[in-house]
C-alpha cells in the first residue's frame, strides 16, 4: 500500500472545498420538487437537470484541479461537521476527495446529467414526471454520498440512501403489482447484503476502535488474519447484494419494473456498480487475504456466466439488458478479486460498461418510446428504417458490448480476461476460459436481440392488423436522441482514452498495476482467441435468428435447456426454498416465542399478583367480629403448633 494511505489527509483547499456542493445539489433538488407539489409540475423536471448538471460542473473542476497535483498530494479530505459522538466512537460528517471518489463522481455526475435530460423527452406525457425527478435526484444524492464519504459510516450512509431511492424508483408505477413487487424483492434482498456490510463496520470498529479509512487502512495489519478474512467476505456479501451478484442476483432483472431512465442509470451506471467500488477501496484489506480475494473472483466468474446464460433465452429486451448487467458486472467483481493486477481494470470496465450499457439502455427506452412501451422483441423487427439515430447509436453500443476491435469493450473486458488467464495453475484455466465463454454467449444473445429489434420483416405491423396494437414507429425527439449520440461516442472512443490512463490515475489508492508473466496462455494469443469466440458468437446468433422468419408468439414448447434458463437457472427457487421459507418459519417461531414465551412470562407473572390480590381483597370485609376469629383461629394454630413441637421433643 502506497505511504500516502497511511498519512492524515489535507484539507481540502481550492476547487477541493466545494466539494460539498456535489451533494448538496441533488439533494436541494430532491428536496423541493418533495416539498413544491403540482407547483412543480411546469418547471420541476428541468430543476432536476440543472441540479446534476451543476453538480458536474463541480466535479469538472475539482478534477481539473486534482490533475494538476502531484499523485501523492491528490488525496483531500472536507470535514462538514461532527455527526456522531458517543464514547470512544467520533464520526464526522466528511468528504475523501482521491483519485477513485472523483473518478466516480464524474461517472454519476455526467452520465446522470444525459440520463435526466432524456427522462425530459421519455418521462414528458407521465402526470407523475416531477415525482419521478425528485427520487432521480434523491438517488445521485445519495450515489455521491456513499463514494466520497471518508469513512465507513458516511459509505453506509450512501449505501441505504441509494437502497431508499431505488425502492421509489423501481416501484415508481404504483399502481402496477408487478412494479410493486419487484421494488419490495429488491429492497428485501439488498437487505441480506446490507447486514454483511454493517457487521463487517462491526468488526472492524471492534478492532481498530476507528472507522476512518485513511487509520483503517494504515492499521489493518494489525488485526489477526481470520478477522481479515471474515471481514472480507461480509464486505462481499454487501457487494453481492447491491450490485447484484450471486447469489443476490434475482433482484436485478425484475427491477426492470421502474421506468428505462431508471434502468440506465441505477441498473447499468451507478448504483449496481456500488459493490465493485466498495471493494476497490477496501483493497488494503483484501490485500492481506489471498482467500478472501479468490472468493471475490469466483462470485465473479459464476455470476457472469449465469447472466450471459440467462440473457440468450428471453424475448424481453429490458430482461436480455439486466442479464447483460449482471454478467458486465461479474467481469468487475472478477478483475478487482484478482487483487493488484486487476482493481484498475475492473474500475476501467466499470467506467466503459457506464457508457455503452447506459446507452443500450436508452436505446431500449427509445424503442418503447416508439412502440408503445412494447418490450417483446418478437413483436419488432425492421425498425432501422423507422429509428436510424436510435439505430446507429444502439448499434455502437452494440459493438462496444461485445468486446468489437478498438472499441470501449475491446479495451476493458479484454484486459481482464488477459489479467484473468494470466493467473497461476488451475485459476488461470478456469477464471479465464469462462470469462472468455461467456464473451461468446455475450456476442450471440446481443446479435439476437439486434437481429430481432431492427431488421427482418416488420413483424409490428402483423401484430397490429392481428391484435389491434397501436404502433406508430418513430424517432424520439431530441431530448432523447442527444444524449444517446454522446455515450455512443463515449462507448467507441472510451476505451481507448482510458485505457492508458486510468491505472496511473488510480494508483495512488489501489495501488499500482501488478503486469503478470506466464499464466495459462501465451498473452499475444489471447486478444486473438477472444476476438475469435465474440465472432463465433455472432455466427452463431445470425445462423439461429438471422436466418429464418421470427415467430410473433412464443412457442409452447421449449428445450429444458431455454426453459431453465427462462426460470433463473433457478435462483428464485433456490432463494424461496433456502431462504424466503426457512424465514418465514423462523419468524413465525419467533413471533410465537414473544408472545407465548416473553409476553406470556410477563402477563402472566402480573396476571398471578392480580389475581393473587384480588383474592386476599376478598379477606378485606370491614367487619371487626371477622377479624377477631381471624384472629382467634390464627392463635390457636400458633399454640397448637407450639404444642406439638413440646411434645415430640
Amino acid at each position: 500500500m502506497t505511504v500516502l494511505l497511511a498519512q492524515a489527509a489535507p484539507q481540502a483547499t481550492g476547487a477541493a472545498s466545494l466539494a460539498w456542493l456535489l451533494i448538496a445539489l441533488p439533494a436541494a433538488g430532491a428536496l423541493v420538487l418533495f416539498l413544491a407539489g403540482r407547483r412543480a409540475d411546469a418547471w420541476g423536471h428541468w430543476l432536476g437537470v440543472a441540479t446534476v448538471v451543476g453538480a458536474f460542473v463541480v466535479g469538472v473542476t475539482i478534477f481539473l484541479q486534482t490533475l494538476g497535483l502531484p499523485a501523492d498530494e491528490r488525496l483531500r479530505e472536507q470535514s462538514l461537521w461532527s455527526w456522531m459522538s458517543s464514547g470512544a466512537l467520533e464520526v464526522d460528517f466528511g468528504l475523501r476527495i482521491d483519485t477513485l471518489s472523483l473518478t466516480f463522481v464524474l461517472l454519476i455526475t455526467g452520465v446522470g446529467a444525459l440520463i435526466h435530460l432524456y427522462s425530459v423527452g421519455y418521462m414528458s406525457h407521465d402526470p407523475n414526471r416531477r415525482r419521478f425527478f425528485a427520487q432521480l435526484n434523491l438517488f445521485v444524492a445519495a450515489m455521491l454520498v456513499l463514494v466520497l464519504g471518508n469513512n465507513f459510516v458516511m459509505l453506509y450512509l450512501g449505501w441505504e440512501g441509494v437502497g431508499l431511492a431505488s425502492y421509489l424508483l423501481i416501484g415508481f408505477y404504483q399502481d402496477r403489482p408487478s412494479a410493486a413487487t419487484a421494488a419490495k424483492k429488491a429492497f428485501l434482498m439488498n437487505r441480506v447484503g446490507d447486514v454483511g456490510l454493517a457487521i463487517a463496520i462491526f468488526l472492524l470498529w471492534l478492532e481498530l476502535g476507528t472507522l476512518q479509512y485513511t487509520e483503517v487502512f494504515a492499521r489493518i495489519g494489525e488485526v489477526g488474519g481470520g478477522t481479515v478474512l471474515a471481514i472480507t467476505l461480509l464486505l462481499l456479501l454487501g457487494a453481492c447484494g447491491k450490485s447484484g451478484q450471486f447469489p443476490l442476483q434475482s433482484w436485478l432483472p425484475d427491477a426492470m419494473e421502474g421506468p428505462t431512465p431508471v434502468s440506465a442509470l441505477i441498473h447499468a451506471a451507478t448504483m449496481v456498480t456500488a459493490g465493485v467500488y466498495l471493494i476497490a477501496r477496501a483493497s488494503p484489506i483484501y490485500n492481506l487475504s489471498e482467500t478472501g480475494r479468490l472468493v471475490v473472483a469466483l462470485i465473479g466468474v459464476i455470476t457472469l456466466m449465469i447472466g450471459a446464460i440467462i440473457g440468450c433465452a428471453y424475448d424481453d429486451i429490458k430482461k436480455v439488458l439486466a442479464y447483460s448487467t449482471v454478467s458486465q458486472i461479474g467481469y468487475m467483481i472478477l478483475a478487482v478479486g484478482l487483487g493488484p493486477a486487476g482493481y484498475a481494470l475492473g474500475i476501467l470496465h466499470l467506467l466503459t460498461h457506464g457508457f455503452f450499457k447506459a446507452g443500450l439502455f436508452l436505446g431500449a427506452g427509445s424503442v418503447m418510446h416508439a412502440m408503445n412501451d412494447d418490450v417483446d422483441m418478437r413483436r419488432f423487427g425492421g425498425l432501422w428504417r423507422k429509428m436510424p439515430v436510435t439505430f446507429v447509436t444502439f448499434g455502437l453500443g452494440y459493438l462496444a458490448l461485445i468486446g468489437f476491435p478498438f472499441l470501449s469493450g475491446y479495451f476493458s473486458k479484454d484486459a481482464i480476461i488477459e489479467a484473468a488467464f494470466a493467473q497461476e495453475g488451475w485459476q488461470g484455466w478456469v477464471f479465464g476460459g469462462l470469462a472468455t465463454l461467456a464473451a461468446g454467449l455475450t456476442a450471440f444473445y446481443m446479435t439476437r436481440l439486434m437481429i430481432m429489434t431492427f431488421f427482418g420483416a416488420e413483424r409490428w405491423r402483423t401484430v397490429q392488423s392481428t391484435d389491434g396494437r397501436d404502433y406508430h414507429p418513430h424517432e424520439s425527439p431530441a431530448t432523447m436522441t442527444v444524449p444517446m449520440i454522446v455515450l455512443a461516442v463515449g462507448s467507441v472512443f472510451g476505451g481507448g482514452v482510458l485505457y492508458g490512463m486510468v491505472p496511473e490515475w488510480l494508483a495512488p489508492v489501489v495501488g499500482e498495476r501488478l503486469e503478470l508473466e506466464g499464466g495459462a496462455l501465451p498473452h499475444a494469443v489471447i486478444p486473438w482467441l477472444v476476438v475469435g469466440v465474440s465472432l463465433l458468437g455472432v455466427l452463431a446468433g445470425y445462423l439461429f435468428v438471422g436466418r429464418s422468419p421470427v415467430p410473433v408468439e412464443r412457442p409452447q414448447r421449449v428445450s429444458p435447456v431455454v426453459a431453465a434458463a427462462r426460470a433463473d437457472l433457478g435462483a428464485n427457487a433456490f432463494n424461496e426454498a433456502f431462504i424466503e421459507r426457512p424465514g418465514i418459519v423462523l419468524t413465525r417461531a419467533l413471533a410465537w416465542f414473544d408472545d407465548r414465551g416473553i409476553d406470556g412470562a410477563v402477563n402472566g407473572t402480573a396476571s398471578a399478583f392480580g389475581g393473587g390480590s384480588s383474592r386476599l381483597r376478598r379477606l378485606q370485609t370491614g367487619f371487626v367480629r371477622s377479624y377477631a376469629l381471624s384472629m382467634l383461629g390464627g392463635a390457636v394454630i400458633v399454640v397448637a403448633a407450639m404444642l406439638a413441637v413440646r411434645f415430640v421433643s
